[in-house]
């Protein structure tokens, strides 16, 4: 099993950015590919970005390409999301989630790990 926790986010202003970062328990933590998503208030949960196990290999939505940044290190057990070019409609609660094997998915289903979520609030 894997713990999660996420930290870094907050109050932002349009176009400022945020790190967000995802301590993740247990000594496995390599053998977990890793995914960030976010959910707004009335909104769906939905996918931010993921990364392989071995972080050889990177995945984003759409929207959040070259703006968002996932990466990790797994001698610290971190994963780490750096947003740029925040924009106002990027407030939700993020979640880190993890999911045992080298593949990534953009389906929450295939996560079964999750941390309890940071809030991000971008102002326009």
């Amino acid at each position: 099993q894997v713990q999660l926790v996420e930290s870094g986010g907050g109050l932002v202003q349009a176009g400022g950015s945020l790190r967000l970062s995802c301590a993740a328990s247990g000594r496995t933590f390599s053998s977990y590919s890793m995914g960030w998503f976010r959910q707004a208030p009335g909104k769906e949960r939905e996918f931010v970005a993921a990364i392989r196990w071995s972080g050889g290999s990177t995945y984003y939505a759409d929207s959040m390409k070259g703006r968002f940044t996932i990466s990790r290190d797994n001698a610290k057990n971190m994963v780490y999301l750096q947003m740029n070019s925040l924009k106002p409609e990027d407030t939700a609660v993020y979640y880190c989630a993890a999911q045992l094997g080298p593949f990534v998915a953009v389906d929450t289903q295939r996560y079964a790990y999750w941390g309890q979520g940071t809030q991000v609030t971008v102002s326009s």
